[in-house]
């Protein structure tokens, strides 16, 4: 049996691993489940925003080393990844050239390569996850279960007319203005997010969002054969 640690952007998905994940891939296979915030902490001034590469690579490095029955894993957003300096996450500035199939698999694969290239010997112990665009995104599975765990019933024909304007939930997009997060606040003021968003994502459910989300679905499915 392994144990899997979740290298996360923030908060909001620390909670969605801690209160929704830990329990279910346990079931399936693992003996513990943690979720870590990205980046040191001893340079964070706040809980969440994604760290440089540098500082996440080291980590999840250090732990594939030293703990011999670590799996690690990522699940940060494609939206606002650091393409450019010294923060820049590999992949992330090409992935902006290609189509949306392949963006996810553009940042995901250099990531993998990056940390192979210093750890050689245990690539199947890393499975690097890019949230497609953003894990707010994963809340549209569902509009009216979304709506009504945010206490907001009456905006499921919005976070209807949202989501139906694209292939998946996964596909609403990342642009400053209609980010899935931008479109959220603008509907919900004062949205709290890492509250909010793990209230909807336990009143969708796991298999209602893996229903919605193949990439998502896809990187759950990774996980499980690992430990299968």
């Amino acid at each position: 049996m392994a144990r899997l640690l979740i290298h996360v952007e923030g908060q909001t998905e620390e909670d969605f691993v801690n209160e929704m994940l830990r329990a279910y891939l346990v079931a399936n296979g693992y003996y513990s489940v943690g979720a870590r915030i990205v980046g040191n902490a001893r340079l964070r001034q706040r809980r969440g925003g994604i760290r440089p590469w540098s500082s996440v690579r080291t980590d999840i490095i250090n732990h594939l080393k030293e703990d011999a029955d670590c799996i690690a894993t990522t699940m940060v957003d494609y939206y606002g990844l650091p393409q450019h300096g010294a923060e820049a996450w590999p992949g992330r500035a090409n992935a902006a050239n290609v189509t949306f199939v392949r963006k996810a698999e553009c940042v995901e694969q250099a990531l993998l390569e990056d940390v192979v290239a210093e750890i050689g010997e245990y690539p199947q112990r890393f499975v690097p996850f890019i949230v497609m665009h953003e894990f707010e995104g994963l809340l549209f599975s569902d509009c009216g279960a979304f709506s009504r765990a945010i206490g907001r019933p009456e905006l499921e024909a919005a976070f209807t007319q949202i989501r139906d304007d694209f292939g998946s939930p996964e596909e609403i997009n990342d642009s400053a203005d209609t980010a899935p997060c931008k479109r959220i606040e603008a509907l919900v003021p004062g949205y709290e997010k890492p509250l909010y968003g793990t209230l909807a994502a336990l009143e969708i459910g796991l298999v209602g969002i893996r229903a919605q989300c193949p990439h998502f679905d896809a990187w759950l499915r990774q996980l499980e054969a690992l430990v299968s």
